[in-house]
């Protein structure tokens, strides 16, 4: 496993356009721990015990053990990007929602998880300012042949 830290790409807003259709970044691995699953169970009132009983989901699960709940995984998209990318001159960035998400392959407790990032359109709204569409492809350490999660997340950025 790579532990390279990655330096965030900056580009502008008009910038954007050039990088249509092609990846831009690959985050950092981020371990998934049995306490950020607990964690998150807490905050999202979500204590299914795939998720939290370690036992049960050793003898109970096909994983062998404890996931990460898919949402987790989704949830950590903002921290990936704010790794990656830095869009330069923003008065604001407007999360605007998500398409097509899917969760092809489960995130086993104790494994790592990043994000990959390619730039899938770039549209033209007022005063200067572009709603963005990226594919966020997050995989697993494990060498799962799916990824963990796929999903289209729409962002608005609005410039200075």
């Amino acid at each position: 496993m790579d532990n390279q830290k990655v330096n965030p790409l900056r580009l502008s807003i008009p910038d954007l356009k050039t990088h249509i259709g092609k990846e831009l970044a690959v985050t950092d691995w981020l371990p998934i721990t049995q306490d950020r699953v607990q964690q998150f169970a807490d905050a999202t009132g979500d204590p299914q015990w795939i998720h939290l009983d370690q036992a049960r989901a050793a003898k109970e699960s096909p994983y062998g053990g404890t996931i990460a709940h898919g949402f987790l995984t989704l949830s950590l998209l903002s921290q990936f990007m704010k790794q990656v990318l830095e869009i330069q001159g923003l008065r604001m960035a407007i999360n605007y929602g998500l398409n097509r998400v899917r969760f092809p392959a489960a995130v086993k407790v104790g494994t790592n998880i990043r994000a990959r990032f390619t730039l899938l359109s770039v549209k033209d709204l007022d005063a200067g300012s572009v709603e963005v569409v990226y594919q966020a492809t997050v995989q697993t350490s494990d060498g799962a042949e799916k990824p963990c999660c796929i999903a289209e997340w729409i962002v608005r950025y609005y410039p200075l």
